[in-house]
Order: C-alpha cells, then sequence, then structure tokens
C-alpha cells in the first residue's frame, strides 16, 4: 500500500505539492522530487489543478459530487502531466505543464500527486502577479512565494501524516482505452481568442441537462446544429466540459477533435494556456466508462503481440514523446509490429497518447502479471470459447455459448473491428465499445493456431 507521507498545502502564501512513492529510472523511490523552482504562471497552474480535482470529483451522469481520487503525475525531463478520470469514469483530463514555464529542471518519474479539499480551496487564492516557488515532491517540502512586498520561506518537518494513496484499478484500464481512442483522433477545427473564451463562458453547469450535437464555428461564434455537417465537430453532453470555466480567462485557443471514422462518438477538446495545455475527452455518451470501451481487445488477442510489447516496454524511459523509428531501428521491426505493440502497452498504464504532437508518451504504473485477464473479461471469457468455434463457409462460424450458438461473420483480411455477430451484445454495440467474445474467440483460434 502506497501512502503520501506529507500533505499539499497552501499556506500562508506558500505552496507544497506532495507526492506518493514514484516509479523511476533508477527504480522505487520513496520521496521523489519531480521539480523545484519558479513557475512563469503560478494561477495558471492553480486553475489547472483545480480542473483535474473539478472532474475527478464529479459524477456526471446522474450529476453527483463524490470523493475525490488523486491525479497520476508523469515527470518526462520536459514536462510535467497530470492526468484523471471522472467519477463517472467518462470524462478524462490531462493537465501538460510546458517546461517553458519552469525556471527548474523537471525530473523522471510516474507517481501521484495529493490535491486534497484543503488544498482545493487553498489554490484559489493565487494570484497571477505572485512570483511562486514551487516544490512539486516530498525532498523537505519547502516552498516560498515572493510577493511585492515581502517574501517567506516555510518548512513542513511537523506536517508527516499517513495518507492512502487513492487510485481505482478501474483507472489503469481506463487509461489504456483512452490512449487508444486518442490515438484515432484527428483535429476538426480551432477557435481562436474570445471566440474560445465565449464558448467556454456559454457551457452548461456541470448540472445542467445532457446537451448534445454537432458543434461547428461561425462568424459569430459556435452553433450547435442537430445533424452531422463538414467541419463539425461531435459533442455527447456539453456540461462535461463545464470544468474548462475555471480557465477562462487563462485561454488563448482550443482546438477540438473526433476519431477519424467520425462514426464513434467518443470527442476531445484541447485547450491552449500559458506555457501548458489542457485536454478534455469524452466518451461516445455520457453513461459510458472509459474503463469499458474495450478499444484494445482485439490486439490483446494477439500472441506476437503481447511478446513484442513486452520487448519494447522493457527499453521505455519515461520519455514525453516515443521515437517510433528508433524503436523500429533497435528491435528490427516493420512500422505495423511496433505500432501493435505499443498500442498494446497502453492496456497496462505504461502509454498514453498525445493528440496534439501525434506521439505516444511514457508512464509507468506497478505490473500486475494477471491484470490483461482480470482488466478484460471479455477476452478472459474469448480464450474459454476457443474449443467451440466451428468454421461453417467462407469467413462464416458458429461460436457454441452456453448451449446457445451464435454466427459470427469475419473477414480476416480486414480485421475483428468489421466483423459481425449474432449475439446481443454486438446488437446493442456493434464493435464500438471493442469486439464481443464470440468474434474475440474467432480471431483467437484463427490468428493463433
Amino acid at each position: 500500500m502506497r501512502t503520501f507521507a506529507y500533505q499539499s498545502l497552501f499556506e500562508d502564501g506558500n505552496l507544497a505539492l506532495a507526492l506518493a512513492p514514484a516509479l523511476t529510472p533508477s527504480g522505487i523511490v520513496d520521496a521523489p522530487s519531480f521539480f523545484r523552482g519558479f513557475v512563469a504562471y503560478p494561477q495558471v497552474l492553480a486553475r489547472g489543478l483545480l480542473v483535474l480535482a473539478d472532474v475527478t470529483s464529479t459524477r456526471y451522469f446522474n450529476f453527483t459530487p463524490v470523493g475525490q481520487r488523486d491525479p497520476v503525475l508523469s515527470a518526462q525531463g520536459d514536462r510535467l502531466r497530470a492526468e484523471c478520470f471522472s467519477a463517472c469514469n467518462g470524462v478524462y483530463a490531462r493537465l501538460d505543464l510546458l517546461q517553458s514555464g519552469f525556471d527548474g529542471q523537471i525530473g523522471y518519474g510516474t507517481t501521484n500527486v495529493d490535491i486534497g479539499i484543503e488544498l482545493r480551496a487553498a489554490l484559489t487564492k493565487i494570484r497571477q502577479d505572485d512570483k511562486l516557488h514551487v516544490d512539486i515532491g516530498c525532498g523537505g517540502l519547502t516552498a516560498a512565494r515572493v510577493g511585492k512586498e515581502s517574501s517567506k520561506v516555510f518548512t513542513l518537518e511537523e506536517k508527516v501524516h499517513e495518507r492512502p494513496v487513492e487510485m481505482p484499478d478501474r483507472w489503469v484500464r481506463a487509461l489504456g482505452n483512452a490512449a487508444e481512442i486518442h490515438h484515432g483522433m484527428k483535429p476538426v477545427f480551432s477557435l481562436k481568442g474570445a471566440q474560445a473564451q465565449t464558448f467556454v463562458a456559454s457551457l452548461p453547469p456541470a448540472t445542467g441537462k445532457n446537451q448534445s450535437g454537432w458543434l461547428t464555428p461561425s462568424p459569430v461564434g459556435v452553433k450547435l446544429l442537430p445533424r452531422p455537417a463538414k467541419g463539425a465537430a461531435y459533442v455527447s453532453g456539453l456540461h462535461r466540459l463545464s470544468a474548462l470555466k475555471r480557465v477562462l480567462t487563462n485561454i488563448s485557443g482550443m482546438t477540438f477533435y473526433m476519431p477519424e471514422d467520425m462514426e464513434a462518438g467518443q470527442s476531445m477538446v484541447e485547450v491552449e494556456l500559458p506555457d501548458c495545455r489542457l485536454t478534455l475527452s469524452l466518451t461516445a455518451e455520457a453513461w459510458h466508462g472509459y474503463s469499458g470501451e474495450g478499444a484494445l481487445l482485439a490486439s490483446l488477442a494477439q500472441e506476437e503481440v503481447l511478446l513484442d510489447a513486452e520487448s519494447i516496454g522493457s527499453a521505455l524511459g519515461f520519455d514525453a514523446a516515443i521515437d517510433e523509428a528508433r524503436i523500429a531501428q533497435r528491435w528490427d521491426m516493420g512500422a505495423d509490429r511496433i505500432g501493435a505493440a505499443l498500442t498494446l502497452l497502453a492496456v497496462s498504464g505504461k502509454l498514453g497518447f498525445d493528440a496534439y504532437e501525434n506521439a505516444w508518451f511514457h508512464r509507468e504504473l506497478p505490473d500486475d502479471s494477471g491484470r490483461v485477464l482480470k482488466d478484460n473479461p471479455r477476452l478472459a471469457a474469448a480464450r474459454k470459447l476457443v474449443g467451440a468455434v466451428k468454421n461453417i463457409g467462407e469467413n462464416q462460424w458458429i461460436v457454441c455459448s452456453n448451449e446457445t450458438e451464435y454466427r459470427v461473420f469475419y473477414d480476416l483480411a480486414q480485421g475483428a473491428q468489421e466483423a459481425k455477430c449474432t449475439c446481443t451484445w454486438y446488437l446493442n454495440h456493434q464493435n464500438k465499445r471493442g469486439p464481443c467474445k464470440h468474434i474475440l474467440a474467432v480471431q483467437l483460434k484463427e490468428e493463433n493456431r
């Protein structure tokens, strides 16, 4: 069990962010320190953290405020990335704090950062004209704010306490599914300056009704259309973007993303802030959770991909943008094998995807050898059904499950995402939340025989 030995505090004008024990290039570090120095935009940092706090403590489907979880923090040499999910698991939020906003060197590693209730209230007091010195870590927890008239340094040696780190297991599989979905995201349109701020100001509150539709820019602002239109981006549940109001006056622009096929229903909004970026990603429906999207199931069924992922994963070094060409050269693999292996590494929380840079990034979470099957019960069920798969013709199979026969139509050349099945899961979801267990059983038998 990991715990926070110190509490994050903003006390008497001084900020210190506490970290749990971290996974780093040198192994587990009990008292990590990812950064110590001044920040260029104190208020943007504070408000960005408050956006994460708002998201992780809100259930947007049937709105309910809940207890907060601790965001995942990754230090990647040239930036700090903080990530979390909403309580309903349908909203993913990431704050990318870039090196240009810091005056010191950022370290390497992944852990959780403590953003408790007391700190949330205190962060609202940080002003933009403060010269803020921050310590992100447990190395003595010293920090100072230098104002116009005075300066003060304090230590927190007497603030030692033990609080368990709270990160639900569902976050790990949600991180994997979110990364794969983001990998398929493409920018649709952008807003700049006042137009972006006006859109955010018009968003309904988190308690508002579920407004969904196609957003398209116009000379007078952003229009919400009931049907698809050229250059429009679909957003399911505008109220799920309400946390962006925290950074309203700091926004310089924003970009809307959608999956390449434009039909899956997921969407993503990327907000430009001084020396940082803030990303909110939404599932296809407010009642969907990222932990159940099933985006990686087709890849998980391939034994060769599992072996490639294990090899590549051993050489990752907390990179902010993974160089696929360098990996391909080192491991002598083609682009398709590299891509499949990187996609699969996301299932254990080792990788995320940055659509802005169109690149994977590395974070490290504790390994669990049984996580693949535990987090993907459809895959576990499919493995049990392999022996019940029978080919009845070209691209057609019968899968017997619980004394019921299901017909699967699967062209191996097109892959599992184009397959069809007669089961209830497929009739309800098609392949929008990953293939059903019967399609996976056919894939396992045909690709691994």
